[in-house]
């Protein structure tokens, strides 16, 4: 199979995946396109401030949701043929048909949502009739879009609905006519138009329209450039490349496939040229390739719907998210470098001129705190532009970030532009520098999503609008005004920048099909559960498989993740995964005693749905990557799932050691601990996989870097047994607890209660207390009754007692399992007499400094590789 082949294989093959696999010409690709870009700018124009400014064009959230499952099925029919051998060139009839019906069904509750309103639970027959044949389409067109599995999913939870009263005991309920299961489903935002369309909606569109443009102005080539700049010229220096341009690749790309495909196009061949072989080059670009979407800033689709399971911000995602997925890819980078230990690569590339250890540490120094000293310089001048210019400021920003942006082109303008692919037969390394300023202005988006998100604290939708509205200007401009620095005509530069902001707005809307159907059909799973009250029949058998163990549960959690995600992509996973499992994990363990934060086990979810790409026998990240490297799939996916085993026991650790997603951590020292032993950890943890450390581990060796791992990851477990975590107050010490916390620190109560089944139960809870507003006054239990309310919780005293009056709906108390009207028990304070945890990493540091010794004293002389 020649080059240019493959090439085409694989972009009809991301086509197939994200974008749908038709190309029709005439008529059809034109409806097609426009629709596409119609749809990009209605979600630009629904996502700005634009319609409450001129109060023209406001959609509510239910209408706005109708009309993207609408648009999505209409487009869907049209980008989606029928089968894997149907026409990709021309559009039948009956396509055009089924695509007019599902834009009529996904729409209806726009078009007629005045009437609908008027008569709340009491369907017409043209009401009923519209939401079968829209769910019946909505089926199909999943089919078409995400395969058979995720089809049939979706049935058998629709069917499970009507045929209730005919289930087991253990399934059985009460069933429902097709009139309520339709009202449900289809005319309320109970089933479809639930949590995850609305999602879909407000975050998840922008997101993936953002990466697209990236993409589209070459900020995904521009990555990978400056990745082969700063490491090509290491050992093993394309499987280091392929882990760190495929980290800053999730910025630009939230699809694991065409992450395989942009970067490993170039770095698997490099890769088996190194002496990697077809196997492991290609399991390394899908390790490295999925976990782009657990990276902040810009996640996989998932981590969006996370802001309304959890009910936190955007931003307290990022910052759980942040340690765990940078020592996810700080291991992975090290075992790549492992292999090339144990394989004997050499450097491929020169380096260039010969440098001293000392100079290279002082050219990286230089880099990272260059870096650093414009992130500060940055966010100081806007800040202090902000504090100075009050209502004016925004223009002197954007004047600023104007003239920056033309001198960033202007440096750019006086090199040449970066080659748009790599030279896999002859590989040259650029030059770093040179090959880093050449694409800064790239950055500036980003700089403007990190902005709103950290500094204006602005939702996520709203961020990434003002991040996209910079990205098109950028688009537009960046060409001409490059030729006009260069003396050149700009008018090419003008066509050509229209078309790629054109093109990116169709491309990001054709990769958002398919994750909207999958929003869609989940809520079908969703509404089918509430409908049912199958989520309480989830946690008697839980419990009843796990025997009330946590970890049993959550080892059950990961395996049926894995088995759904064989069929079924990570957004859909995810959103049935965490309204069946989540609660179930957090309830059950809250019964053991024991305190999961709810986002430690919706990330828990989240990994292991994305692990699924990686799973043989269907994980498609895997089949691109083999189809690149010429390898087995089989054989690919069982070495990706070794390299992933390092992210695979990362979900476990948090969920039991908070800590790692940085819950209840200081600033300052305690930060520094936690960082340092967790990417230590990370560290010992791939050695062990690997075997391999300064040299070939022994089966004891890898037991005592398993010890010492484990010991790193959770120096808790080990300081539990000598000293308890907590203190047990009485119930009368609530308020005063609850004013001398500090901000954002956890309020930890036992409550005893009776819950709905009329089960006495005894559990533990926690919320965490958000700070008092500035412009408080308040000190001692008033204090805390307030911090108490502003968490969504009110109690009263009777007697000795005290009881929780009131659980707000939505708060992040209600999501943590507090229950009205259940007593508290005792307030659980840290424990004064207890060691600091982090004393354990003394011996864990001693148990690897033995292997090292070890190891050194075996290997022959002058022969031991450092690791």
């Amino acid at each position: 199979m020649t080059q240019h082949s493959t090439t085409a294989d694989l972009e009809q093959m991301v086509a197939e995946a994200d974008r749908g696999g038709r190309h029709a010409g005439g008529l059809a690709g034109a409806v097609l396109a426009a629709g596409a870009l119609l749809w990009s700018l209605f979600q630009l124009w629904y996502a700005s401030p634009l319609p409450f400014a001129l109060n023209w064009g406001i959609f509510n959230d239910t209408e706005a949701r109708a009309l993207h499952l609408g648009i999505a099925m209409f487009l869907g029919y049209l980008a989606y043929p029928a089968s894997k051998r149907a026409a990709r060139d021309h559009m039948p009839w009956y396509d055009w048909l089924l695509a007019l019906a599902a834009g009529f069904c996904g729409a209806y509750l726009y078009l007629f949502y005045k009437e609908l309103a008027d008569r709340p639970g009491q369907p017409t027959p043209l009401d009923v009739a519209s939401a079968v044949a829209g769910l019946l389409l909505l089926l199909e067109v999943t089919r078409r879009a995400l395969g058979l599995p995720m089809t049939v999913l979706g049935a058998v939870f629709v069917a499970y609905v009507l045929l209730g009263p005919w289930m087991p005991d253990v399934l059985a309920h009460r069933g429902a006519s097709i009139e309520r299961l339709m009202s449900h489903m289809w005319l309320t935002t109970e089933g479809v138009f639930g949590v995850a369309l609305g999602v879909s909606v407000s975050y998840i569109f922008i997101f993936v329209l953002l990466g697209s443009l990236l993409d589209k102005c070459g900020a995904g080539n521009y990555m990978m450039q400056v990745s082969f700049a700063l490491l090509g010229h290491l050992r093993g220096g394309p499987a280091k490349v392929a882990v760190v341009s495929s980290a800053v690749n999730g910025l630009v790309s939230a699809s694991s496939v065409a992450n395989v495909v942009t970067g490993g196009i170039f770095t698997i061949p490099l890769m088996r040229k190194a002496g990697y072989g077809a196997v492991r080059a290609g399991a390394i670009e899908t390790a490295s390739s999925v976990n782009g979407q657990i990276m902040p800033p810009v996640m996989g689709a998932a981590a969006f719907l996370m802001i309304e399971y959890v009910g936190i911000p955007y931003t307290d995602i990022i910052r759980h998210a942040i340690l765990p997925a940078s020592i996810s890819y700080i291991a992975l980078f090290y075992i790549v470098h492992l292999e090339a230990l144990k394989l004997g690569i050499q450097p491929m590339m020169s380096a260039g001129q010969a440098r001293t250890p000392l100079q290279k540490l002082a050219g990286w120094g230089m880099g990272i705190s260059g870096t650093l000293i414009v992130m500060g310089a940055v966010y100081w001048i806007g800040t202090g532009v902000q504090a100075l210019a009050g209502a004016a400021a925004i223009w002197i920003l954007l004047a600023l970030l104007a003239l920056l942006y033309v001198w960033l082109l202007r440096v750019a303008a006086r090199h040449p532009d970066l080659p748009q692919d790599i030279d896999i037969e002859h590989p040259v390394r650029p030059q770093p520098w040179p090959t880093v300023r050449a694409g800064l202005h790239f950055l500036i988006p980003i700089g403007i999503l990190v902005w709103c998100l950290s500094v204006e604290e602005l939702s996520a939708g709203l961020s990434a609008f003002w991040a996209a509205l910079a990205m098109l200007a950028q688009m537009v401009t960046q060409r001409p005004i490059i030729a006009w620095f260069r003396g050149q005509p700009a008018g090419p530069g003008w066509r050509q920048g229209w078309h790629d902001a054109l093109t990116g707005l169709q491309d990001g809307a054709r990769n958002m099909i398919g994750i909207a159907i999958a929003c869609g059909t989940a809520g079908l799973i969703v509404g089918a559960i509430t409908l049912t009250g199958l989520g309480l029949r989830m946690t008697a058998f839980v419990e009843l498989v796990s025997m009330g163990n946590v970890l049993l549960m959550l080892i059950f959690t990961a395996i049926v993740c894995l088995i759904l995600g064989l069929g079924m992509p990570t957004t859909a996973n995810y959103i049935l995964m965490a309204t069946l499992m989540a609660p179930v994990v957090v309830e059950l363990g809250a019964q053991s005693g024991l305190v999961i934060p709810l986002i430690a086990v919706h990330m828990f979810v989240f990994y292991y749905g994305i692990m699924a790409d990686i799973t043989p026998p269907v994980g498609l990240a895997t089949f691109a990557a083999a189809a690149i490297s010429g390898a087995d799939p089989i054989k690919t996916g069982i070495q990706g799932v070794t390299y992933a085993m390092r992210t695979a026991v990362l979900p476990f650790m948090f969920v039991f050691n908070p800590a790692l997603l940085l819950i209840d951590v200081n600033y300052g020292w305690e930060l520094a601990m936690v960082v340092a032993g967790a990417t230590l950890a990370s560290l010992t943890f791939a050695a062990a996989t690997m075997a391999w450390f300064r040299e070939r581990c022994t089966a004891l060796e890898v037991l005592a870097l398993l010890l010492a791992t484990f010991m790193l990851f959770r120096p808790d477990w080990f300081m539990n047994h000598l000293a308890e975590p907590h203190q047990n107050q009485s119930a009368q010490t609530l308020l005063r607890t609850a004013a001398e916390l500090p901000d954002g620190a956890r309020l930890i109560a036992t409550v005893r209660g009776v819950n709905i089944e009329g089960d006495e139960l005894t559990k533990t809870v926690a919320v965490a207390l958000p700070a008092l507003p500035e412009t408080e006054t308040l000190t001692g239990e008033a204090a805390g009754r307030k911090r108490l309310a502003d968490a969504g919780l009110s109690f009263m005293a009777l007697g000795d007692q005290v009881q929780v009056s009131n659980v707000r709906f939505g708060s992040a108390a209600r999501r943590s399992g507090w229950e009205q009207g259940w007593d508290i028990v005792e307030i659980k304070t840290p424990n004064p007499a207890r060691w600091s945890e982090f004393w354990f990493y003394v011996p864990a540091l001693l148990i690897l400094a033995a292997i090292w010794w070890r190891q050194g004293r075996r290997a022959p002389a002058g022969k031991a590789r450092m690791a």
